[in-house]
């Protein structure tokens, strides 16, 4: 049943609450405001329909209270499921055993089927806690085979690796009580973008557990005040990294089960930081036996049939977001980790692909408006994003929302009254590839300042962005992280604190913290970490699959280096709080965007203010400054704050930091005043004003 027949939405009957505001802050937009309220009529009319017609927004959302497995107040167990295409529908498992005719399901309206099963004698639930339980459907061609319910919330892997539901129902007693209250989101995200199975040392997988109690401390103590949780909606394929979910109400038994993922949240709430889930809701594995491909026997089941349900590059299945069904269960999958595990909000994967007809395979994204506002933008899965944010700002005003979208649609992170996607910010996905591309293919001396500076400035006003030198994308197999790509040579045999200097590690070490600190003050209004990189990881990151003989070697986090003392990993991992540390303290990535004064390119100096800090960055490979004037607008008397080449930081030490340096009143790069500074090569400075 559609959710819109056809989108023909007269855009001149449209009133947009807020347009005016969005076309104020870009006013390119004008031409395409007709577009504009077209898309945003298709948004008001299924959200009408959704108030009108099914039981208004909030019990829409909340569906997974009915369907899948339920213990009803009497002991009893209701089970409900949408299948269109089944001919019959069956419950079997343990608890009896495995006879699917003695729990037939009855057909109701509009393809769904139910069932109910009343409690023991005694009062007790006829299907035990945790045990094993399937559904077995006849389809059309007269076959009976064995599904997963879409909404099982805890599915384990069997001898056979295919996947078995369990009824999780554990006794009161057995279920976590969350003992601490969200913490306020903060305006300036510091995200530590985690794995838990990669999390230990040691080649195995982790779990829920290990990372509550040894990492979260560490994310704590780093300066964090966010974690990115992926891969945790529970995915057949390790390897995938949660890219192919087979069970999305479901959290990955590999690590634990949902209890102790419930323990893990309230334990990082209890230390004052939010947690977001990696939500994919672009696609689904094509797994048939435990995933949600063929449910019901048919092609259309959640998704397009056809070739519009395929998505070749990633070998998967695409939504059918013009499906009240697929609406349904994608909107109550955003509630369902919000209510259920007190997650704080998302990061939606594989937005592009959603946004595009194309799905942004073999397009190169000019920045001509022209290119978001033709008939390449699919209009159904906009609007399913456009109602996923309103729907979790509407009931949970603190969520955050980002988007990986790399096309940069105008509007796409402003409200969804103001004709806007409704996320609260996108990644800066430009920013790790640029880093990518200079160290691949230019020497220092080669290096373009302007175009550095564009590539993390090139931001839309009014449109909140996560800046990140590198994250899981640049740590994975096939790429390599900024410290490999930096020091890969010697990083086996030069690390040590005893060894004689080398001039590669010098360079590695040098680079790795400037790079990362103009990064975070400059690219954004968040700063994002991938687990590991914060101390230049010494290894990629690569998943037992048979391509490495199914090995773990790769699936970890070498701690190991960190925790010891004789090793430089530490110095890199110094700097990474150190910055935190500062942004805490001065708060620029919710502050207005830098203004950079400087950008010099045969000096190689790059200067800027942000947050009432002065920022000085010499990339030079070879020239030391001494008396350098740099602009300022505040005059008054500054110190160091912040100096890369600091001990602590495994530098040389060659800046005295108990220097006053007091502001001229002198016109430099269009500020009012300037200062003189000694910045050495390849250092990074940050200068706070102090009277």
């Amino acid at each position: 049943m559609a959710a819109v027949e056809g989108w023909f939405i007269d855009a001149d009957k449209v009133t947009v609450p807020h347009l005016d505001r969005l076309l104020e802050l870009d006013p390119y937009l004008v031409q395409h405001q007709k577009e504009i309220k077209r898309r945003y009529g298709c948004f008001s009319e299924v959200l009408k329909n959704i108030e009108e017609k099914h039981g208004g927004l909030d019990k829409f959302t909340r569906s997974y209270e009915h369907y899948g497995m339920h213990r009803m107040p009497n002991g009893g167990v209701y089970c409900k499921e949408w299948a269109p295409s089944a001919e019959s529908m069956y419950l079997k498992g343990e608890f009896n055993n495995w006879d699917h005719k003695k729990h037939p399901f009855k057909k109701g309206e509009f393809g769904t089927w139910e069932l109910t099963i009343p409690p023991n004698a005694d009062g007790s639930s006829p299907v035990p806690h945790n045990s094993v339980t399937k559904l077995a459907i006849e389809t059309k061609s007269a076959e009976l085979v064995e599904r997963l319910s879409p909404w099982a919330p805890y599915v384990t892997q069997a001898d056979t690796m295919i996947y078995e539901g369990r009824f999780w129902d554990p006794p009161a007693d057995k279920k976590y009580q969350f003992k601490h209250p969200r913490p306020a989101t903060p305006p300036n995200l510091r995200i530590y973008e985690s794995h838990v199975g990669i999390s230990s040392w040691e080649g195995k997988i982790a779990s829920y557990q290990h990372f509550s109690h040894n990492v979260l401390p560490r994310i704590k103590k780093q300066g964090y005040n966010c974690i990115q949780m992926m891969a945790v909606m529970e995915h057949a394929f390790y390897a995938s990294f949660g890219y192919q979910v087979t069970s999305f109400f479901a959290a990955s038994s590999r690590f634990g089960n949902p209890e102790e993922l419930k323990q893990l949240i309230d334990n990082a709430h209890s230390m004052g930081i939010v947690v977001l889930l990696d939500v994919v809701h672009s696609h689904a594995c094509k797994n048939v036996a435990d995933g949600l491909n063929e449910f019901d026997g048919s092609q259309s089941h959640y998704f397009h049939d056809g070739p519009r349900g395929f998505h070749n590059l990633w070998d998967s299945r695409l939504f059918n977001y013009n499906n009240w069904e697929t609406l349904r269960f994608l909107l109550s999958n955003l509630r369902w980790w919000m209510e259920e595990y007190q997650f704080d909000g998302y990061r939606f994967d594989g937005v592009t692909s959603m946004l595009y007809h194309h799905h942004g395979l073999g397009v190169g994204f000019s920045g001509d408006y022209n290119e978001y506002f033709d008939l390449s933008t699919d209009t159904e899965s906009l609007t399913y994003l456009m109602l996923g944010n309103y729907m979790l700002h509407k009931f949970y005003p603190y969520c955050v929302t980002i988007s990986e979208d790399v096309s940069g649609m105008p509007g796409l992170c402003r409200p969804v009254e103001e004709g806007g996607g409704g996320f609260d910010y996108r990644l800066a996905m430009a920013i790790p590839d640029k880093w990518i591309k200079l160290l691949k293919e230019f020497s220092d001396d080669q290096w373009n300042l302007g175009n550095i500076v564009h590539t993390l400035t090139n931001r839309r006003h009014g449109e909140k962005t996560v800046a990140y030198a590198e994250s899981h994308d640049q740590a994975l197999v096939g790429d390599k992280t900024l410290a490999f790509w930096l020091m890969d040579k010697e990083m086996y045999t030069h690390m040590s604190t005893l060894a004689p200097t080398s001039m590669i590690i010098d360079r590695g070490i040098a680079l790795h913290k400037m790079i990362r600190l103009i990064t975070h003050a400059l690219g954004g209004e968040a700063w994002l970490n991938f687990i590991g990189n914060e101390f230049g990881h010494p290894e990629w990151l690569d998943f037992p699959r048979p391509g490495n003989n199914n090995s773990y070697h790769y699936a970890r986090r070498q701690w190991n280096v960190l925790d010891d003392d004789n090793l430089k990993y530490k110095y890199l991992n110094n700097f990474d709080r150190a910055m935190n540390e500062l942004e805490d303290k001065y708060q620029w990535l919710s502050s207005a965007q830098a203004y950079v004064s400087t950008k010099h390119e045969s000096d190689k100096v790059i200067v800027f203010e942000r947050a009432g800090l002065l920022f000085a960055f010499n990339f030079h490979p070879t020239q030391s400054y001494s008396d350098y004037r740099v602009g300022v607008h505040t005059p008054g008397k500054y110190k160091i704050v912040l100096d890369s080449d600091s001990e602590e930081f495994g530098g040389h030490k060659l800046i005295d930091h108990n220097t006053d340096h007091f502001t001229f009143n002198e016109q430099w790069n269009n500020r009012q005043h300037s200062l003189l500074i000694y910045i050495p090569s390849r250092v990074a400075v940050v200068f706070a004003k102090v009277e």
